[in-house]
């Protein structure tokens, strides 16, 4: 069996049917330093329960698979060290060799599915790298859109990728991609983009039904939901454009590749904007796990 455990809060969310959101790790373990990402990751589930559903963060702890966590088991995490950053590649192999993880798009997308969650909220999903052609360097979070019937609610891909390459895979890969209240694809920690949405909705209830829809028609994978982030909290794109140049021609000087280039361009580009990136991914991150609630609420419904 797979050793699978719910927190008391989300067990009782479980066994009641009570409107449940999914919430990925790597932002406590890898995204921002102690006790930071211990007071964001609070304040994500607290706004996830205002929002009238129950967050389950997700993380392999001893080698069990954590679907939702303690307070005491958050604060631990959010000090742990060397914990391993987990994808569909090596999720299993952690879990059954007893391993602690924190747990990417992917993996979180395969968890919460085995725990029968259908929505999932994070910051912003992986995808095609610039240079992608030389390199192959394209996440794992994009085929796992493609297999596994979760809705995961995004700022979009994150700024540092070749987003346009990152919706032609999508669009290959049969993914719906759903842009909330406007036209135009979302930047990440920028609104808008050059880049039209491929389909625009403007509540959660049509997301909702959307995704029930899919699975009527026995049609695999997700749907990537882009929920802009708020305007008064963005930071322009053409300011950001520069400064993303000069992250990735330093990550080129250092010979940075593969896993640690996300890391070391998000690191960079806090550093270049005086830390207003990491500012901006709180408000997205906190935006998306309230309209991610209301997903949650609306499949519930029986109007969905």
């Amino acid at each position: 069996m797979i050793p699978l455990h719910r927190s008391a809060e989300v067990a009782k969310a479980h066994a009641n049917g009570t409107p449940v959101v999914a919430l990925e790790s790597t932002i406590i373990t890898h995204g921002m330093p102690y006790p930071q990402n211990l007071e964001v990751a609070r304040q994500v589930e607290a706004d996830v329960r205002e929002a009238g559903a129950i967050p389950a963060t997700i993380a392999v702890i001893d080698g069990r698979l954590h679907i939702g966590l303690e307070d005491e088991e958050l604060s631990a995490l959010a000090q742990a060290k060397n914990v391993a950053k987990l994808s569909r590649a090596d999720m299993a192999a952690c879990i059954a060799t007893g391993g602690t993880g924190a747990t990417t798009v992917a993996a979180t997308m395969i968890a919460a599915h085995l725990a029968e969650i259908a929505v999932f909220a994070t910051g912003g999903i992986g995808g095609v790298h610039k240079g992608a052609e030389d390199s192959f360097d394209i996440s794992a979070d994009l085929m796992e859109l493609a297999q596994t019937p979760v809705t995961v609610v995004a700022a979009g891909a994150k700024a540092i990728l070749d987003v346009a390459k990152t919706l032609e895979v999508l669009e290959t890969q049969g993914v719906p991609v759903i842009t909330v209240g406007q036209d135009s694809f979302p930047a990440f920690w920028s609104s808008t983009s050059p880049l039209k949405s491929p389909l625009r909705m403007d509540n959660a209830a049509d997301i909702a039904a959307a995704h029930k829809m899919r699975g009527l028609m026995g049609l695999p994978g997700g749907q990537l939901v882009a929920n802009p982030i708020p305007k008064e909290d963005e930071i322009a794109a053409a300011d950001l454009a520069p400064i993303i140049k000069a992250a990735q021609a330093d990550a080129n000087t250092h010979g940075i590749s593969g896993k640690a280039v996300t890391p070391y361009l998000l690191q960079r580009i806090f550093e270049l904007t005086e830390g207003r990136s990491l500012t901006a991914n709180i408000a997205l991150v906190r935006n998306n796990a309230r309209f991610a609630s209301k997903i949650a609420a609306a499949l519930m419904s029986k109007d969905a």
